[in-house]
């Protein structure tokens, strides 16, 4: 019986959180572990079902880098990376959207339509969601050529989000729908465009003033120099940890990540271990949460 009592007892300390994320748009980078496994992706199902049935509006955009990798792999096509990035011609981008929008984005409706969720896919393509532009990125010059001005490094066809056309994402809102966004967007050319799926999740969630931007990440969140998490940290520090060197490595883009996010009007972003069972609601409905908060 006590059992049960407790259980009733989380229900009720959840109440609060349900009232104020009632009728708001929660936006989910997912990615990571929590793609890969099998009980978590089953988990993360039901999830965005539950939040769903309470009133609140997941917008789901993930990504899709390993699975990419490996059917590139299999065609003997060479990956090629520049700051990061992938290197994406006409013959790696096939692949991407393949992968991205025909396999992947469509095992993920299928998870969360079989547990009792009513899902969409998308890509950024479809009603014009997602327009961008390709990515220009430099490489500084050697000691000798310091005069020079940076060399631009052609990327192909990796973008960046130019503008977000939300009418597709309230409709399928409206009518009850989770929708499920793969990271391609759409040029002047028509073309299409590979993009950092947590930049198009920045966007989208600025684009819908999302209460919320929620990265699932492999790792407990941002930690300071001596390995202890940090549970919250404010916008307008973030680039002096950058220059500190407390904050590294692949945790930077997901950092400038929820700082865009906020500057486009988001009212919260968070960073947070997606190996944990039921991390989103963790993170939603309990008062300490888990991983790093940005506000």
């Amino acid at each position: 019986m006590q059992e049960s009592i407790d259980r009733a007892k989380g229900l009720i300390e959840s109440l609060p959180y349900m009232q104020e994320f009632r009728h708001k748009t929660v936006v989910i980078k997912y990615g990571g572990h929590a793609m890969v496994d099998e009980n978590l992706k089953k988990q993360f199902a039901l999830d965005v079902i539950l939040m769903k049935h309470i009133g609140i509006n997941p917008v789901i955009v993930h990504g899709g880098g390993p699975q990419i990798n490996r059917l590139l792999d299999r065609l003997e096509i060479k990956p090629c990376y520049v700051q990061g990035m992938r290197v994406t011609d006409g013959e790696t981008m096939s692949v991407v959207e393949m992968v991205l929008v025909g396999k992947v984005n469509k095992e993920i409706v299928g998870n969360i339509n079989h547990c009792g969720g009513r899902a969409v896919g998308l890509s950024g393509r479809d009603g014009d969601l997602i327009y961008a532009e390709k990515m220009c990125v430099s490489k500084k010059n050697d000691e000798a050529l310091k005069d020079a001005p940076p060399e631009l490094i052609d990327l192909g066809r990796v973008g960046q989000v130019t503008a977000v056309n939300p009418e597709i994402l309230l409709a399928l809102e409206k009518n009850d729908f989770i929708p499920v966004i793969a990271p391609v967007g759409v040029g002047e050319d028509g073309q299409a465009f590979n993009i950092n799926a947590d930049l198009v999740a920045a966007a989208i969630a600025g684009e819908l003033q999302a209460a919320k931007l929620v990265l699932l990440t492999d790792v407990a969140g941002v930690q300071d120099g001596e390995g202890t998490l940090c549970r919250s940290l404010k916008q307008d520090d973030i680039e002096k940890l950058i220059e500190q060197e407390t904050i590294g490595g692949g945790m930077i883009p997901k950092v400038r990540c929820c700082a865009d996010a906020l500057s486009r009007g988001v009212v919260k972003t968070h960073i947070i271990d997606g190996r944990i069972e039921h991390a989103i609601l963790l993170e939603i409905f309990t008062k300490d949460g888990i991983g790093t908060e940005i506000v």
